[in-house]
């Protein structure tokens, strides 16, 4: 099977999708964004051509009538198994390396209580690692660093007080090793991690088995890639495969909502707000190029600010009874403003409310140079999931253009990556 791939390399995150001949999406895959930006880029192909994978299975389960009304169930007992080999392969390539990076650290005479320490950290590591892909089992995170990371410090801090090893001189050789692990590809081939996940689960039926097998035997041949994003002069591709944000985020939202007239995209690093033709090509667009202020960063510095996750933002925001005028959207002074805020008694969700209307006023303002708001308009991006922001849009959008439609995707975070792909079917099939 011929496969079209569009990798978005963001600031914070990496994304791509696969697309058949036909122009339909087969998988999408994320990751965060490293300094490696090459691992970055091959780990996001290598989760959406895993992805892939499960649409082919759903495919052909699809049409045998054993399973009639369990396909959702199958795959994703299948998916959760496979994330299981994987995660348990990534924990014996961290403690690999954990073990070879004790030399030369500060360990004189604590090499053999390092070894036992880390041996038995990772015995009950991978004894817990169950229970993370458990059915109905929730996690904070799908990267590894994060469920990692977690268990790690719960189970690293209490087998060294056993052990009478200070925890700090583990934790110090968990924060190196993790960052060769994470900057490095899942070992492995993605084919044979599906047949062990097979022979985990309760899918050994025939009916089952077969179109599963029957799936996985389809080559995945990568006809074309086309790279995008905030990192694109770092993807391993020649210039003729790279294309610019700005086109592939408009082709994208286009791909997503054929009537799109204009897009705003909030990303970790930029805004761009985007007119487009009625074929999804670039008319007019504007962008702050220059400063993150009104980004996803902005958000993920203003939580830090108030020790909360990013995530936690707008649903705080949401119980807001009233807004506080924020006067700045400059990250440099965001921080003092936030301060000054609080010690004046402000609650925090009213100041959070405040700090979204700046941010999409901002949006506005980029909109408005861009040529203003077209029927219709599709918000994209990673703030696009946030809903404190998208209400501050939907208001300032009625409010200076009326009743315009308003399309936000589930799967928004993908549209630059959608229109890379969509820019490679075109490179080879029209």
């Amino acid at each position: 099977m011929r496969c079209f791939i569009g990798i978005d390399l963001g600031s914070t995150t990496t994304k791509a999708v696969v697309m058949d001949e036909n122009q339909h999406v087969l998988g999408r895959g994320i990751t965060n964004s490293r300094s490696n930006y090459d691992t970055a880029a091959a780990v996001s192909k290598q989760e959406a051509l895993i992805d892939t994978r499960l649409t082919l299975f759903r495919r052909g389960l699809a049409s045998v009538p054993e399973v009639a009304g369990r396909v959702d169930e199958i795959i994703s007992e299948l998916e959760r198994h496979f994330r299981h080999v994987q995660f348990m392969e990534q924990l014996d390539d961290l403690e690999a390396t954990c073990v070879s990076n004790i030399k030369g650290t500060r360990f004189s005479g604590l090499e053999t209580a390092a070894r036992d320490v880390l041996a038995e950290v990772f015995r009950r590591l991978k004894a817990h690692s169950a229970s993370l892909f458990a059915p109905g089992a929730r996690r904070k995170s799908d990267f590894f660093r994060d469920l990692a990371g977690s268990d790690f410090m719960q189970i690293g801090e209490a087998a060294c007080r056993e052990a009478g090893l200070a925890f700090e001189l583990i934790l110090n050789l968990y924060d190196k090793s993790i960052i060769e692990v994470e900057n490095r590809p899942p070992a492995g081939d993605m084919e044979g991690k599906f047949v062990r996940a097979l022979e985990k689960g309760s899918m050994t039926a025939s009916s089952i088995l077969k179109p599963v097998q029957d799936a996985l035997a389809i080559p995945l041949e990568e006809t074309y890639v086309v790279g995008t994003g905030y990192g694109r002069v770092r993807l391993p591709f020649p210039k003729e495969h790279i294309r610019s944000e700005i086109l592939c985020h408009g082709l994208g939202a286009h791909m997503m909502y054929p009537e799109t007239r204009t897009v705003l995209d909030i990303g970790g690093q930029d805004t761009k707000g985007i007119q487009v033709d009625p074929q999804g090509i670039v008319e007019n667009f504007q962008m702050n190029d220059r400063c993150a202020a009104g980004c996803g960063r902005y958000l993920g510095y203003i939580a830090d600010e108030m020790n909360m996750g990013l995530h936690e933002l707008g649903p705080l925001a949401m119980k807001s009874n009233k807004q506080v005028r924020i006067n700045s959207t400059c990250t440099v002074f965001a921080g003092a403003e936030l301060r000054d805020r609080l010690a004046l008694g402000e609650k925090r969700e009213d100041i959070l409310a405040g700090l979204h209307r700046a941010i999409i006023l901002r949006a506005m303002s980029i909109l408005s140079r861009a040529g203003g708001v077209k029927d219709q308009f599709t918000f994209t991006g990673g703030v696009a999931k946030n809903e404190a922001a998208v209400r501050e849009l939907r208001k300032l959008i009625k409010e200076n253009y009326g009743d315009v439609t308003i399309n936000i995707n589930p799967e928004s975070i993908y549209t630059g990556a959608l229109g890379g792909a969509t820019f490679a079917v075109r490179a080879v099939v029209h």
